[in-house]
């Protein structure tokens, strides 16, 4: 698995000293807890390389010569399930404050047994509910970055999101490639939450044929009171 990542970390032009060999140490402890707990479906070692870790690696390039900066930003990660993207991002860009958000309590704790693992011991580890702790003092409007590679329609993870994101902060949601009109269905909710997409950007995960988009959202504006709401009220009436 080691020398798969490091060879699309090349492909990818990200430089890697140290980071191949802790990312397929983090493949290894995903695949042995998957046997026991819900983690990925993706249990093939150079699967996971690519399809996890060389996906979420790609997020550092996305853009070109106007890729989003991670060096010295604050990320929250919401529903970050086994740590993706946010755990492959910190372990590339070591600078970055990164803070991991998931809903069930089990996740959370294998995820800070990882990060203990992998001498990531400053990455916090949240349990909660990303549209109650988005409420909470502290949290609103006051990350750099959030990310999401939830497979849930843009609208519902754009009120859990960008809530979490300072102006001039960005939203980067990952997607198929298909998601034109779930983009457009999203617009006036993004707008109303404080936000406007700045692109979207396709990506091909090196050495495979798979092609993935990251739609990036600027925060222009501080998301109004009274959202995010209630997670039946999201379900029920997305914006």
């Amino acid at each position: 698995m080691v020398e798969r990542i490091r060879a699309g970390l090349e492909a990818l032009g990200i430089p890697s000293p140290g980071a191949a060999a802790t990312l397929s140490r983090y493949g290894e402890l995903l695949i042995e807890k998957n046997k026991v707990m819900n983690l990925t479906a993706i249990t093939e070692p150079d699967q996971v390389a690519d399809l996890h870790f060389l996906d979420c690696a790609a997020l550092l390039t996305i853009g070109g010569e106007r890729a989003v900066s991670f060096r010295d930003k604050s990320l929250i990660d919401v529903g970050t399930g086994a740590g993706f993207p946010g755990l492959p991002l910190r372990i590339l860009e070591p600078s970055l404050s990164l803070t991991l958000l998931d809903s069930l309590g089990k996740r959370v704790t294998w995820l800070e047994e990882v990060c203990s693992g992998l001498g990531l011991e400053d990455v916090r580890c949240i349990h909660a509910r990303a549209e109650e702790q988005a409420l909470l003092k502290g949290w609103r409007d006051a990350f750099d970055i959030a990310t999401s590679r939830a497979v849930a329609d843009l609208r519902l993870l754009c009120e859990l999101c960008l809530p979490y994101v300072k102006v001039g902060g960005v939203f980067l949601a990952m997607k198929s490639t298909d998601c034109d009109q779930e983009l457009s269905a999203a617009g006036r909710g993004i707008q109303l939450l404080g936000g406007r997409v700045q692109a979207a950007w396709d990506y091909t995960i090196p050495g495979t044929d798979v092609t993935h988009r990251v739609v990036v959202i600027e925060k222009t504006s501080p998301t109004p009171r009274g959202y995010p709401r209630r997670w039946a009220k999201i379900q029920k009436a997305p914006l």
